[in-house]
């Protein structure tokens, strides 16, 4: 099969996805330590990597949603039931038979239906939920304990169950980086912006319109 280059993403969003890659690394692994599930740098230390990093997620988030509007990227993000059903059949079957990619990328259809669910999931429960818990923690341990201890216990849980599902995200989403036409296909895309695709027009239907 020929493959043609498209260019797909740009330098910023390079940036951002490795950037929060680091971010998120590290805020599991602090976490978990300060949870006492190791130690290896110790309580102190682990907070204050922590706290670090995610002050600087949220900057960075706040920068992302900037970009996402001015670029229109966001609509990468929207969910949609388009070709759903033929998504799930080619991630179940499809793809361990060498059948083609039922979507093909486009500057404003990167993800398909099933991935953009599952980013939605992230970008409206998952990271929104962990933020707001996260600083409920931060600063009932700060001094002042500006924060009722009542509520606390709740909020660690949730940042707790959150993290774990940050996790399984991460074990799924390094997996589904081998997917592409080889293996090391979108981790060269994600560094040098240029995807291939196959050399063939899409149809009507298999495009997730851009005004869509």
């Amino acid at each position: 099969m020929k493959y043609k280059k498209q260019y797909l993403y740009s330098k910023f969003e390079r940036f951002w996805h490795w950037t929060q890659m680091l971010l998120v690394m590290l805020l599991t692994f602090t976490g978990f330590e300060i949870h006492g599930n190791f130690e290896i740098m110790g309580f102190e230390n682990s907070v204050r990597i922590h706290s670090a990093a995610a002050w600087s997620f949220m900057g960075l988030a706040v920068v992302s949603i900037f970009w996402m509007i001015v670029s229109k990227q966001y609509l990468n993000f929207i969910p949609t039931t388009t070709k759903l059903k033929e998504q799930l059949q080619y991630y179940t079957s499809g793809i361990f038979k060498g059948r083609p990619h039922p979507l093909h990328k486009t500057l404003y259809n990167k993800l398909n239906p099933l991935q953009r669910i599952v980013y939605a999931g992230l970008l409206i429960l998952i990271f929104p939920v962990q933020i707001i818990t996260g600083i409920a923690y931060m600063y009932y341990h700060y001094p002042e304990n500006p924060i009722d201890a009542d509520g606390l216990l709740l909020a660690v849980n949730a940042h707790t169950i959150g993290a774990f599902m940050v996790v399984a995200f991460i074990i799924v989403h390094v997996y589904m980086t081998t997917t592409g036409h080889s293996v090391s296909a979108n981790v060269k895309a994600m560094i040098s912006g240029y995807e291939k695709e196959p050399d063939t027009e899409n149809s009507p239907e298999e495009t997730i319109s851009k005004n869509q």
